[in-house]
């Protein structure tokens, strides 16, 4: 049985990865990995040392267009609800390689999510079909994402810096249109000149469409209103990045590629 492993530089995949090879073997083992061209350059040196410490295949696919072309292209901006981005650039990219790489009779598809997030992990399996898929971090022995961190560094793996700035994934840069207000502000704080460019290119996009569009929202007063990267930036910036992050409006939320399956 192959085991391929939809590789995304973040540590549940690293995790799923390290404990499909403790079962089955690391012969049984291909990573997965879809680039967006967005991605972290840190992100690419963890890819290369924890392949070279898995002793495995490693196939590298993209599109060769990064999100904001994607949404260019799409004339949509991606949100929470629906990810042209992640549905072009992975999902649909993935299962391309899939279909003409790995016949479904003897391959399994494996995720990296974790126990915690079962119900997407059950979301997700009518997509794959007819792959088998498997998230091995759902099973037991349970971890947390601190006792898998803890571990990688055990391995002598040097955790990817995202995670070390206090983000929750390590796609895209610190970006993605399913994080949440939490998310951004952050990106704002840690890697400005990165959010000041996703900034531009949501403008870029606002004028191109000719519509009052955006990647967030804002909820109240029964209505629900975009909210602009410029002008979380302006708020943030005279707030003093003051302001908690744990109402409603300030969720994180969370990347969703190969899970939350769009139309």
């Amino acid at each position: 049985m192959l085991h391929v492993v939809m590789y995304s530089g973040g540590i549940g995949s690293w995790a799923a990865t390290q404990r499909v090879i403790e079962q089955q073997g690391a012969q049984s083992v291909i990573l997965l990995f879809a680039d967006t061209l967005m991605e972290d350059e840190d992100l690419y040196r963890f890819l290369r040392e924890t392949v070279r410490r898995f002793e495995v295949t490693c196939v590298k696919i993209a599109d060769g267009r990064n999100p904001w072309e994607v949404f260019r292209d799409e004339r949509y901006i991606g949100n929470s609800r629906i990810d042209p981005c992640s549905k072009i650039l992975k999902r649909e990219l993935c299962r391309r390689w899939l279909k003409q790489n790995c016949d479904p009779a003897d391959t399994t598809v494996v995720l990296g999510l974790d126990w915690t997030e079962m119900h997407r992990f059950e979301r997700t399996k009518p997509y794959w079909d007819p792959w088998r898929i498997r998230a091995p971090m759902c099973e037991e022995p349970y971890r947390t994402k601190d006792e898998i961190l803890r571990q990688l560094e055990q391995h002598g793996i040097r955790p990817p810096r995202l995670y070390e700035m206090g983000f929750p994934h390590n796609n895209c840069g610190g970006f993605c249109v399913k994080a949440g207000q939490a998310q951004f502000r952050l990106l704002l704080k840690r890697m400005p000149e990165r959010y000041a460019w996703h900034e531009q290119q949501e403008e870029r996009m606002r004028q191109m469409l000719g519509k009052d569009v955006a990647i967030l929202r804002r909820v109240g007063q029964g209505k629900t209103v975009p909210l602009t990267l410029r002008q979380l930036r302006e708020e943030t910036e005279r707030s003093g990045h003051s302001r908690p992050m744990d109402s409603v409006t300030e969720t994180w939320g969370g990347c969703g590629c190969f899970v939350d399956v769009s139309p």
